[in-house]
């Protein structure tokens, strides 16, 4: 029999609850062992749907269990960098939530603590793993555009209210949209495109009393290249949610990818055998000149597969595969993020060459 690999997963609000358990608890390679659930509903949760699993007060019952293999960490932001320190100092595989740290040299001091105990360490961007994002690595990878030389991403939303308590929306490190929905937007335009010349920031708290960022736009310079991303609290409208302009033509994709609202409805993915697919109303439009010919295409998107994540997890853990996401590609998204504000502050472009490591 295959080994299960016990996991101690460290928060379970929205994080936990929602991005990580459901893909765990589906993998069959993988048991949820242990869980962080001091508050009385998210003890609730954890015993209707995963009763097997133990609910603990502290993290040290689960970095000091010796039966925990892997060490998930879905925290508020500001914990991430202490918490996979003393995960990977009890000699721990590490999974942390999205953004990998507050900074760059927190994220280069747990790669090299992972290198030197020899522990898989990696980060949950799962937005690779979203249908939309897919979609437009194949169209881009397909080369019917030809050369992109304008690529608009954005998370765009509406509330224009702050939730009480919430601490994404405290004065905090890693606080703020652009840490939350910037970094994803980050880390999907670096696999697309690799390293940029520099960055250019726009960092606002446009709401009453916001006290952390709810509006950004960065702007990556490449070569022949502009690559714009988005994000804001205040788009009542819906906004295309990528757009592509190459020198054959453009394409642009509405809609979201489903796996995040069927979650939070309490879906599984190994129960779904529709999961992952978007609804036709949110397929992209190709619109190129081929051959002399205007062409006009509705694209099917590409099915949204967040249980990758953890599926290569174990095929890495069994010496079957690469990391698909490794720290150090997760360290420039923070490279990029603290260059970011510092053009915000200082009203300039600020130079990423030799800054980024993993491209």
């Amino acid at each position: 029999m295959q080994k299960k690999y016990k996991i101690g997963l460290i928060g379970f609000s929205i994080g936990g609850q929602v991005f990580h358990a459901p893909f765990i608890v589906g993998n069959p390679s993988l048991q949820l062992y242990k869980v962080t659930a001091r508050k009385p509903e998210q003890q609730q949760v954890l015993s209707n749907k995963y009763p097997s699993a133990i609910a603990v007060q502290t993290v040290d019952e689960i970095i000091n269990d010796p039966l925990v293999d892997i060490v998930v960490i879905a925290t508020s932001n500001d914990v991430h960098y202490s918490l996979a320190k003393g995960a990977l100092e009890a000699e721990k595989h590490v999974v942390v939530e999205k953004p990998f740290t507050n900074t760059t040299a927190e994220a280069d001091e747990l790669i090299a603590l992972a290198k030197q105990k020899g522990r898989i360490l990696t980060v949950h961007h799962n937005a690779r793993f979203h249908s939309d994002f897919k979609t437009v690595k194949k169209i881009v990878e397909s080369k019917r555009l030809g050369s992109v030389v304008n690529y608009q991403a954005r998370f765009d939303r509406f509330r224009n209210f702050l939730r009480e308590g919430a601490w994404r929306e405290q004065d905090l490190p890693g606080s703020g949209i652009h840490y939350d929905l910037g970094a994803h937007l980050i880390d999907q335009a670096l696999q697309l495109f690799g390293k940029p010349d520099a960055v250019f920031a726009d960092l606002r708290k446009q709401r009453e009393h916001a006290k952390a960022v709810d509006d950004f736009e960065f702007i990556l310079s490449y070569p022949t290249r502009k690559v714009s991303l988005f994000g804001q609290m205040l788009a009542k409208e819906p906004t295309p949610r990528f757009a592509l302009y190459g020198l054959k033509g453009s394409f642009v994709k509405p809609g979201i990818d489903p796996q995040e609202a069927l979650l939070r409805n309490g879906a599984l993915p190994h129960e779904d055998p529709n999961w992952g697919k978007e609804p036709t109303y949110n397929y992209g439009v190709l619109n190129i000149l081929e051959n002399r010919q205007d062409i006009r295409e509705t694209i099917p998107s590409e099915i949204g597969t967040g249980q990758d994540f953890y599926q290569n997890l174990v095929e890495v853990l069994h010496n079957k595969s690469e990391l698909i996401i490794t720290p150090k590609q997760a360290r420039d998204v923070i490279r990029t993020l603290e260059a970011a504000e510092q053009s915000w502050k200082e009203q300039r472009v600020i130079c990423l060459k030799d800054q980024l490591i993993a491209y």
